[in-house]
Formats: C-alpha cells, sequence, structure tokens
C-alpha cells in the first residue's frame, strides 16, 4: 500500500506516453497538445542545425542532411493535426493555416481519419483540480 500509485499519476503518465507513438507517420490524428509540442521541437531542431551550420562549414553537408527528417516529422505532425479537424492533410500548405490548427478544437468523437485522441486517454478537469486543492 505504500507504494500504490495515484490513479490521476497513472492517467497522466499513460496520457503523455500515448504522444508521438508515431511521429514521422502521416496516419491518424494528434491533439493541439502534441501539435504545439511537434512545433517547438521543430524549431529547436532546425535551430540547432541553423546555428551549427553559420558556425562550424566542416560539417555543414552532414548536418544540411538533418533537414529532412526534421522536415519529414513537422509534415506528418501537421497532416494529422489537419486529420483532427476533419480536414486533408493537404491543408497544411494554406500559408498561415498552422495558426488555425494551433487553436482550432479536434473533431468530437471518430471521423475519417480515425479515433479522437482526446476520447483515447481522457483526463478529467475536475480530476485536475481535486488534486491541487489542499485538504482540508
Amino acid at each position: 500500500m505504500f507504494f500504490q500509485k495515484d490513479p490521476f499519476d497513472l492517467r497522466v503518465q499513460k496520457t503523455i506516453l500515448s504522444m508521438f507513438k508515431n511521429p514521422f507517420s502521416f496516419e491518424g490524428r494528434i491533439r493541439r497538445k502534441e501539435y504545439g509540442i511537434s512545433i517547438i521541437l521543430y524549431a529547436i531542431g532546425a535551430g540547432f542545425i541553423k546555428v551549427t551550420l553559420e558556425t562550424d562549414h566542416q560539417y555543414s553537408s552532414f548536418l544540411g542532411v538533418g533537414y529532412i527528417p526534421l522536415l519529414w516529422f513537422l509534415w506528418a505532425q501537421n497532416a494529422k493535426r489537419c486529420h483532427d479537424v476533419g480536414n486533408s492533410g493537404w491543408y497544411q500548405i494554406i500559408p498561415l493555416y498552422f495558426f488555425w490548427l494551433l487553436f482550432e478544437g479536434g473533431q468530437r468523437g471518430n471521423n475519417e481519419y480515425g479515433s479522437n485522441p482526446k476520447e483515447e486517454n481522457p483526463i478529467d478537469q475536475e480530476d485536475v483540480l481535486d488534486r491541487f486543492q489542499p485538504e482540508q
């Protein structure tokens, strides 16, 4: 009993582990949170490559190839987020569409691209609030 895990902690861990299952796949749906984290990871990776290329020309051709998996990752995550809002992945080529993807909620329930990622690992807002309330 001393080492018993809190059910809330287990659900949070399950939610975190369910993110980035297939980051290079163009199939399925992802939530806004995973999409936002994906953009941050892409920016960090692209920034690292850019700074390294500007400062060290010895490895420029090797690091330049690093952009290919980064772009594949970004395109795949964009396509999955397009699927979550009910659109084809090709919508990502619309200029500034990624802003819409950041703020638009996903379609409820299943759609033609898969099941709702929010319903796969639900975390109730009340559980979160109860978790951080002081005991009386």
